[in-house]
């Protein structure tokens, strides 16, 4: 696991002048374009973070456009979106993913033999808005709507170390600290909860011969939604369709290029959206846990071909429980530490829900181990050479028909 650690470049944040990071990238923009992309829904707009989020990159001179992936319901949800997303003073594209224009080339897509209309959610809309972002840009930083301490320095440090020709990675993932400052809660527990301890288990379960496995414990926060990408490399991979979608990018990334080329950057601290639990299995974080352990699981037969059977779920699932009781000692001292507020209690119960949806979760992947991946770049291209440009078309004729 070290050998695979070391491999992935991490970057770290010693609190350099920002203006100089962002006048850097200015310069190299000239050479080097860079979009960027956030996948949002309509509700978001309504935040009281989003008026920063848009000061911020108004500020950002570096960003030749930026492009949201928009999921809306209406007309005058989009209508609301485009009215909003008129205080940006840098070019912006609204992609409404649901809307008819965009709709009707997925549609021509279809008839072309390929269909994604099966596919729905922020996997699709991402695929989506990623092709109209990869147009007449070297590189692409991604990142949600929803985060409420928002700098110009986020997209900048996701894009420094893949446009930056002495650097020269293909793909950025950012990670984090999931600690909120004010009310001193300790967040990210589907990572420290699941994740960790999820690959962990596995990685003991194979005698640690998975170079995909030591490749994902690598990184300090593989489920954050920020990353930086060049659209060479965004075009090869294949898009998630799930809610294992920053999983499974990890996971196509690591196929389809060389770890060298790989890089993490430290974010520092802030604060996003914080998902409940819920009673209903299949609404939040309990199918975001399905999801992250098949995607997990396909992947581990996909590129290792380990077999994947009830007796490998059971002695997997006593491997997760011991590995994340093991965290949550961990985790209570550095609570106890700083000063934090934490339930130990209710952790436990927490691994123990996650412990019953990862045995479910293998249970539904022996049964139906289908793939759940939109189609990389290259072959929907290749099905209709233009219609990255019919979907740049599409997003434009709705906004100059409505509103």
């Amino acid at each position: 696991m070290d050998f695979m650690q070391e491999r992935i470049t991490t970057i770290h944040d010693f609190r350099i002048e920002e203006r100089s990071l962002c006048l850097a990238l200015e310069d190299i923009a000239k050479e080097r374009p860079m979009t960027l992309l956030i996948p949002m829904l309509f509700e978001e707009i309504f935040g009281d973070h989003i008026e920063n989020i848009l000061k911020e990159i108004n500020e950002s001179n570096f960003l030749t456009k930026v492009v949201i992936a928009l999921a809306a319901d209406d007309e005058q949800q989009y209508i609301q979106v485009k009215q909003y997303f008129s205080k940006l003073e840098i070019p912006c594209i609204i992609v409404w993913c649901d809307g008819p224009s965009v709709q009707q080339v997925i549609e021509e897509l279809k008839e072309k033999d390929l269909d994604i209309t099966m596919f729905s959610g922020k996997g699709k809309d991402t695929w989506i808005a990623l092709g109209v972002a990869t147009l007449d840009s070297y590189a692409i930083a991604m990142h949600d709507a929803d985060i409420v301490f928002y700098s110009r320095v986020l997209p900048a440090k996701l894009l420094y170390s893949v446009v930056e020709p002495d650097l020269d990675f293909y793909y950025n993932k950012g990670y984090y600290a999931r600690i909120d400052m004010e009310r001193l809660i300790m967040y990210g527990r589907v990572t420290r909860l699941l994740l960790s301890p999820l690959l962990n288990s596995l990685l003991e379960k194979t005698h640690y011969s998975s170079n995909f496995l030591k490749y994902m414990c690598a990184f300090k926060y593989p489920l954050s939604g920020e990353f930086g990408i060049t659209s060479d490399l965004a075009l090869n991979i294949r898009m998630p369709g799930d809610w294992g979608l920053e999983v499974g990018l990890l996971a196509e990334v690591f196929k389809n290029t060389a770890l060298k080329r790989i890089c993490q950057v430290d974010l520092g601290f802030y604060e996003h959206k914080h998902r409940p639990i819920k009673s209903d299995a299949e609404e939040g974080i309990q199918k975001m846990t399905k999801d992250i352990t098949k995607t997990i699981l396909r992947n581990l037969v996909e590129l290792d071909g380990v077999d994947i059977d009830e007796a490998f779920m059971q002695s997997v699932n006593v491997l997760f429980k011991r590995a994340a009781q093991d965290r949550i000692r961990q985790y209570h001292a550095d609570a106890l530490f700083n000063g934090l507020n934490y339930s130990r209690h209710g952790e436990e119960c927490i691994v123990e829900a996650f412990s019953k949806y990862v045995l479910s979760a293998g249970r539904e992947y022996i049964q139906n181990p289908e793939d759940v991946h939109l189609p990389d770049w290259k072959r929907a291209i290749s099905a209709m050479p233009d219609i990255r440009e019919k979907l740049k078309d599409a997003a434009l004729n709705d906004f100059n028909n409505y509103g």
